[in-house]
C-alpha cells in the first residue's frame, strides 16, 4: 500500500470525503482531519472490514493560526459542526494546544501532529490549495500499513500511556493485527 493509495481509498469513500468538504468549507489556516479518520480507513481496508463509515469516535480536526480561535471559540465551533452534520468533532487551534502538554509552541499543524503519541496517529488528510486531497504523515505510513504501534519521536509521554490508549481504544480487539507490542 501506497500513500497515494490511502489518498484512492478516501476519495472513494463520500462519508469521508464530505468530512473533508465540511473542514474545507471552514476556511481554517493549515488544517489536517487526522488520527482515527485515516488510520481505522487503513486499518479496516487492510483486513477487510466493511464499515458504512470509519470507525472513530469524533473527528480530530486541527489547524494553526496565531491568529485564529481560541480554546473557547473551537468548542463552540465544535459544537457548531456537530449540530450540523451529527458527527462528533474536535476542533482544535495548534497554536495554542502545545500548552496541555507544556510543550514549546508548536510551528505549523504538521510539526503538531507529529507530537501526537503514536506514529500510527500521527497522519491526516487535508486538501492543498487546488482542491487535492494531500496526505500529511510526518513519520511515513510504514507503521500504519504494517500494524507496528510506535511512539512518536517527538513525543514527551511514555509508552504505558500508550499501553492505556490501546487498551481504551480497543485497537487489538478491533484489528487483531495490530501488534500489542509498543516499539
Amino acid at each position: 500500500m501506497t500513500e497515494q493509495d490511502i489518498l484512492n481509498l478516501i476519495l472513494q469513500d463520500k462519508w469521508m470525503m464530505s468530512v473533508i468538504y465540511a473542514a474545507a468549507a471552514l476556511n481554517l489556516k493549515d488544517w489536517i482531519i487526522g488520527a482515527g479518520f485515516v488510520r481505522n480507513k487503513v486499518w479496516n481496508h487492510l483486513l477487510e472490514i466493511e464499515k458504512e463509515t470509519v470507525d472513530t469516535r469524533d473527528i480530530d480536526l486541527v489547524y494553526f493560526d496565531p491568529n485564529g480561535n481560541d480554546e473557547k471559540a473551537d468548542e463552540e465551533l465544535s459544537e457548531k459542526l456537530r449540530q450540523k452534520t451529527g458527527i462528533t468533532w474536535e476542533v482544535v487551534n495548534e497554536y495554542y494546544a502545545h500548552k496541555w502538554n507544556n510543550l514549546p509552541p508548536y510551528k505549523s499543524t504538521e510539526d503538531a501532529i507529529s507530537q501526537w503519541p503514536e506514529t500510527v496517529t500521527a497522519i491526516g488528510v487535508t486538501l492543498d490549495k487546488n482542491n487535492k486531497l494531500k496526505l500529511i504523515a510526518p513519520y511515513g505510513i510504514d507503521d500504519l500499513i504494517n500494524f507496528k504501534i510506535r511512539i512518536s519521536p517527538k513525543f514527551k509521554g511514555d509508552s504505558e500511556l500508550l499501553k492505556k490508549r490501546m487498551a481504551d481504544k480497543k485497537w487489538k480487539e478491533k484489528w487483531p493485527r495490530v501488534n500489542g507490542k509498543i516499539i
